[in-house]
């Protein structure tokens, strides 16, 4: 019987941030081999408004807090590994940002960077599919069903692709096996074995509550709503997908929700493709990556060694 427990993670340059009922807590392995740990107090938006916390709504909420929170992550652990931090020349654009902001000028990069980030995961993943389906009506594919259903499987083909082609770079598949190590320390807590390298190594990379597989649900999520959108004008399409993606996260974060705490035949079979999925995310950590999700978990869960 798994713990009922509410951490969660990611991974980073060379370490895992987590987040626990204590805090957010980053641990990064520093180039000479010491780890570091950053925590801070957090509340989730979700818990701050009651509005925010209606399902569904909580959903796309806390996409954004989720993307906000790793972009802020990945800035610290790269910060460890940047050469010549202090000699690095500001570009024209961050100086201005920080004559116009001032103390929260980083703030505003952060959202800047969050709004791009989304940006361009909507191009790639929900409007590019909608372009390229769109040649199969000029080839009498009339039935709207039958067209949302080949963008949906050209958007899981795209996604694929963008995995597989990403996992290929050498510091990513570094930051894979420190994804490995995120789940493995979960699984460990869950099971409520003392945390140590050895023990959580005996537990498998993948996970139902990750990241990877919200993001293959959102693509089956979307498929199912968007069938209902009709097949009209170009501009109209996109225009249901941009509107309908805060709903196709939302309803995406209740079936994760729900896939964490059940271990029933009818959750196994909907977790088993993003669960496949996760076997290009994650890769077999060492004892030494093991150690810094640990240390990250601790942290945030408040447990003193």
């Amino acid at each position: 019987m798994k713990k009922d427990i509410k951490v969660g993670g990611q991974a980073v340059l060379e370490g895992v941030m987590m987040r626990g009922k204590k805090g957010i807590a980053t641990a990064v392995r520093k180039p000479d081999g010491n780890i570091v740990i950053d925590k801070k107090d957090h509340t989730p938006y979700s818990s701050k408004n009651f509005i925010f916390s209606l399902p569904i709504i909580r959903g796309f909420i806390s996409l954004i807090e989720s993307l906000v929170i790793g972009i802020k992550t990945l800035n610290y652990s790269a910060s460890f590994f940047e050469e010549d931090l202090e000699d690095v020349e500001e570009g024209k654009f961050e100086k201005l940002l920080k004559k116009i902001f001032k103390d929260k000028a980083d703030d505003v990069i952060i959202g800047t960077t969050v709004v791009i980030s989304f940006f361009i995961a909507a191009v790639l993943f929900f409007i590019l599919p909608t372009f390229i389906a769109n040649f199969f009506k000029k080839i009498d594919v009339e039935n709207s069903i039958g067209l949302n259903l080949i963008e949906g499987v050209i958007r899981v083909i795209i996604f694929l692709s963008y995995i597989i082609l990403i996992s290929k770079i050498e510091d990513i598949n570094r930051v894979f096996q420190y994804h490995g190590a995120e789940h493995k320390t979960i699984h460990c807590y869950e099971k409520e074995l003392e945390l140590t390298p050895e023990n959580a190594k005996k537990f498998t990379t993948l996970h139902p509550r990750c990241g990877t597989n919200f993001l293959f649900l959102v693509m089956i999520v979307s498929i199912i709503l968007f069938s209902f959108t009709g097949w009209e004008s170009i501009g109209e399409r996109i225009l249901y997908r941009i509107i309908l993606l805060p709903l196709v996260s939302g309803i995406t974060y209740e079936v994760i929700k729900w896939l964490g705490k059940s271990s029933g035949a009818i959750s196994k079979f909907i977790s088993w493709p993003g669960l496949m999925l996760q076997k290009l995310t994650t890769r077999e950590p060492d004892l030494k990556q093991l150690e810094v999700a640990i240390s990250a978990l601790k942290s945030a869960e408040g447990i003193e060694d």
